[in-house]
């Protein structure tokens, strides 16, 4: 199965926070998912992290590399069709970032690992 990180998701799996569900945590660490992350939750990390909102590691591009080749994480680029696919969403959730994901979500028919309940207004598959 293909899986798509929230960026909390990806911060709670690399930090090993508890705040990450069971679930979510099995789903990541069977090995036989095909886990993707956003370039959308590097960007929303960047900016956080940069704002003073977010605390990264100091080498957060290192950080980052690091957790996609130590868990095999596949990078999901923004296309064409997620961001017009943005423009088709109705204002259930402000945040930009997410309405990426759900974009990408949606596009790709992959479900994606949120904790955001709100996300479920969207219509998509979002696994907890």
């Amino acid at each position: 199965m293909r899986l798509l990180l929230d960026t909390h998701a990806f911060l709670w799996w690399a930090t090993d926070n508890p705040r990450l569900s069971k679930v979510a945590r099995e789903l990541i660490a069977t090995g036989r998912n095909e886990v993707w992350i956003s370039v959308a939750s590097v960007w929303e990390i960047a900016i956080k992290a940069r704002l003073g909102r977010l605390q990264v590691p100091p080498d957060f591009g290192r950080f980052l590399l690091d957790q996609i080749e130590t868990n095999g994480f596949q990078v999901l680029p923004i296309q064409l069709a997620h961001a017009l696919e943005v423009s088709r969403l109705e204002d259930h959730h402000r945040d930009p970032f997410d309405r990426v994901l759900v974009a990408q979500s949606r596009i790709e028919r992959v479900p994606l690992i949120s904790a955001d309940i709100q996300l479920d207004a969207y219509g998509i598959e979002r696994r907890w």
